[in-house]
């Protein structure tokens, strides 16, 4: 499968379904899309690397956990991601992933939606064939 995530229009907010062909890359690209409504990941460097572990009761909440641990490191850090690699667990819901960027820089990165946070609502893990996530970010 080429497609990697489809954006969602809703009301105030917008969203993201990501695809896979297992749920690790369903949540690297949910991660990716997310970052590409911030900026333009395609111009982000590697040159910061950061490790993410976290657990969660189901894999919902560890999507809404990671994408928000995400959102924390951008607008606590001013950082940037254009790499994920995710490993999931979906029997224990334990996520390990190692994340690259480098600090938002205007003169280099597009500035795009300013995502507040991660939301439950439509929230949707569909942890068959065919893999997907669907997730809305308040805007």
């Amino acid at each position: 499968m080429n497609k990697q995530y489809d954006l969602i229009e809703h009301t105030a907010d917008v969203g993201i379904k990501a695809y896979g062909k297992d749920l690790s890359e369903c949540f690297k690209h949910a991660a990716k899309g997310m970052f590409d409504l911030i900026t333009d990941c395609s111009n982000v460097e590697e040159k910061g690397v950061y490790q993410i572990e976290l657990d969660a009761g189901d894999c919902e909440q560890l999507l809404v956990d990671f994408l928000g641990e995400l959102l924390f490191l951008q607008s606590s850090r001013n950082l940037v991601f254009g790499s994920f690699d995710v490993d999931l667990d979906s029997e224990k819901c334990f996520l390990s992933a190692i994340i690259k960027g480098e600090e938002f820089d205007l003169s280099k990165h597009k500035y795009g939606m300013e995502i507040k946070a991660v939301t439950y609502h439509m929230l949707e893990v569909h942890s068959e064939k065919p893999f997907f996530v669907k997730i809305l970010f308040d805007i």
